[in-house]
């Protein structure tokens, strides 16, 4: 405490900090970031430390232009499509990512993603063209052949190292899809991105960034093979990178994964504690690998002595007192005169819950040569998929969520669906219930590859097809875990244009184009929109998660859909039998097609005054 009152403008600053992070730069506020962050149409040309290049601009522009698309339901390509939490959809990663903004938004506990590394072979989606219209841009990435399968060439570019935007294109890329990702992140999440060398300095510097440096948890590096490696001129590459960062570090106190089965061993000491907090063992209490801090230097009073330590303690001298009076320290005398002083590690804690174990910066392992077996034991051949992520490494990853329950992880870059496999082993292992969001564009396949031999035409496909045969697996080997209602299923959803029709203004040069455009808004709806699609875009647009609880409701010959008990959907015949039944229920809104009503404007107006009579927000679209 400094006695004074509190500093308005400084207060003010962290706020917005905690908000915008992305606008501030070392410290400062960067006043044309914080414009870019809020959609203003500027160029960054100021030279100062600050990440930039070209196109940076325009990947804000792309990122905050909102997306009419919606995500239509595939039960037929799921498993278990009613009961499921958990997602795969099939589509480009940026738009699907606009899209769950509104269902999603703080709801995700962890993020895992493997994008393209860049290494001047990738190819993937990205806007080399700032000057493409939106629907330029939607028309080629929705573009198909007589087949049905998007063309890989209306998409996927790649980003050769000759290159003049070779780092440009590939930040462009990535930078818009990380902002909209912590968007989804609860304050406690993390996300966790694989990365190699390549990238990995303006990977860093764009996660500081968007999450703020104050929010970065590690940089971790992975051991990735047992043998050789990759072989260069200059030295034999055999690690990668996973960076780590949080939401909001302040809403983190410890980052702890499930007890580790070996460090048993090592808690070989009783106490009279013994029967609450189990075994011991002993750690040295002090150190010299800390910052100098005076208040951790003091003497402990020993059997008439003062016991200094070399250099500092690791504990406060309160709690240095406090573990001597309960007989947690273990002070002995050493042979050459000096004072030993440790402290005891009990195996549970003061809850009698088992100490975890922490998060290394050094992962020796899973190797890729896991990946590669795990892929042929599911397929038969381990070239289906080169170079797939273990799932056990996401495994180990995602297990610092092993005490909480019903937890949702993402993957937008899902790839062969390594993440999905982790997830359910994991769920198997601890008997949790986490459930998983997967996004994967349907990349068409080379028809050499092993993938497109075995009747694959996507990398879609082959990421739907592992999850099956993993959730086949798992019901075989584990079969009380199906039976105890856990989920061994999941459901599919596709990119799709809205199934409305949308104003085109832009377009409009004359009266008769005037005319023909308010023409086709007289029936708003697509002619070729299915019920089931309309329902789940309405879910989606209003803010209701892929897996909310909907129960179809039989009034008469008509029907109508009741989510989460508090939105009514009226997607066919609306009469009066139909709406008291609605109203009884008393959900908070009901939505229906303003198409219903034929015209009727008194119709109209007349359910709108009963709503509001039972208390029901009414609107029609």
């Amino acid at each position: 405490m400094d006695g004074k009152s509190i500093n308005i403008t400084e207060d003010k600053l962290r706020q917005l900090q905690a908000i915008l992070p992305e606008a501030f730069s070392e410290g400062r506020i960067d006043w044309e970031k914080l414009q870019l962050a809020l959609g203003a149409d500027i160029n960054l040309e100021n030279e100062r430390y600050v990440l930039n290049w070209a196109g940076k601009s325009d990947a804000f522009r792309n990122l905050q232009t909102p997306t009419t698309a919606t995500l239509a339901p595939a039960p037929e390509e799921s498993v278990n499509f009613d009961s499921s939490e958990n997602i795969f959809i099939e589509g480009e990663n940026l738009e699907v990512l606009k899209i769950l903004q509104k269902s999603y938004y703080g709801k995700i506990k962890m993020i895992y993603i493997d994008p393209p590394y860049n290494t001047g072979n990738d190819s993937f989606v990205y806007p080399d063209d700032f000057s493409e219209s939106r629907e330029a841009y939607l028309q080629r990435i929705q573009a198909k052949d007589e087949d049905g399968y998007l063309l890989k060439d209306g998409q996927f570019r790649q980003n050769s190292r000759d290159s003049g935007r070779y780092h440009s294109n590939w930040l462009s890329m990535m930078y818009p899809r990380l902002y909209l990702a912590k968007n989804l992140l609860v304050d406690d999440g993390l996300i966790f991105v694989s990365i190699d060398n390549n990238e990995v300095h303006n990977l860093r510097m764009v996660l500081d960034e968007i999450f703020g440096e104050e929010n970065f948890i590690h940089e971790i590096a992975w051991k990735k093979t047992y043998g050789g490696g990759s072989k260069t001129n200059y030295v034999v590459d055999q690690h990668e990178y996973i960076l780590c960062y949080s939401k909001n570090k302040s809403f983190i106190e410890a980052i702890e994964l499930p007890p580790n089965p070996e460090t048993r061993k090592y808690y070989t000491g009783s106490d009279e504690k013994i029967e609450t907090r189990g075994p011991f063992r002993t750690q040295p209490l002090a150190t010299t690998s800390m910052d100098d801090r005076p208040n951790l230097r003091f003497p402990i009073p020993f059997e008439g002595e003062d016991i200094w330590p070399e250099k500092q303690w690791q504990w406060s001298k309160d709690r240095v007192l406090k573990a001597l009076k309960n007989n947690e320290l273990l002070i002995s005398k050493q042979p050459n005169g000096n004072w030993s002083v440790r402290y005891k590690q009990y195996l549970f804690d003061e809850n009698g819950e088992e100490r975890g174990a922490k998060l290394f910066s050094l992962l020796e392992g899973p190797y890729t040569q896991v990946g590669t077996a795990e892929i042929k034991e599911l397929f038969g051949d381990g070239k289906v998929f080169t170079f797939p992520k273990p799932s056990s490494l996401i495994r180990h990853l995602l297990s610092y969520t092993w005490q909480e329950e019903n937890v949702i992880i993402l993957d937008f870059f899902a790839g062969s669906c390594s993440t999905a496999q982790a997830v359910i082993d994991f769920n198997v292992e601890l008997s949790k219930n986490h459930s998983f969001i997967l996004i994967q564009i349907p990349e068409v396949l080379e028809k050499e590859s092993p993938a497109y031999q075995l009747g694959f035409n996507t990398v879609a496909d082959v990421g739907k097809e592992r999850i099956k045969r993993v959730i086949k697996k798992v019901s075989q080997e584990n079969p009380l875990f199906a039976e105890q209602g856990q989920d061994l299923g999941f459901k599919v959803f596709k990119l799709k244009p809205s199934n409305f029709k949308l104003w085109r203004g832009d377009g409009i040069g004359s009266g008769e184009a005037l005319e023909q455009q308010l023409g086709l808004l007289e029936q708003p709806v697509h002619e070729q929109a299915s019920e089931a699609n309309l329902l789940y875009e309405l879910l989606l647009k209003s803010g209701y998660p892929l897996t909310a609880a909907v129960e179809r409701i039989q009034v008469g010959e008509g029907h109508y859909f009741l989510v989460e008990s508090s939105l009514a959907l009226v997607l066919s015949d609306l009469d009066d039998a139909l709406l008291a039944d609605v109203l009884a229920r008393r959900p908070q809104q009901l939505i229906c097609l303003d198409s219903l009503f034929a015209n009727n404007d008194a119709r109209k107006t007349n359910t709108q005054l009963q709503c509001k009579d039972a208390g029901v927000t009414f609107q029609s679209i």
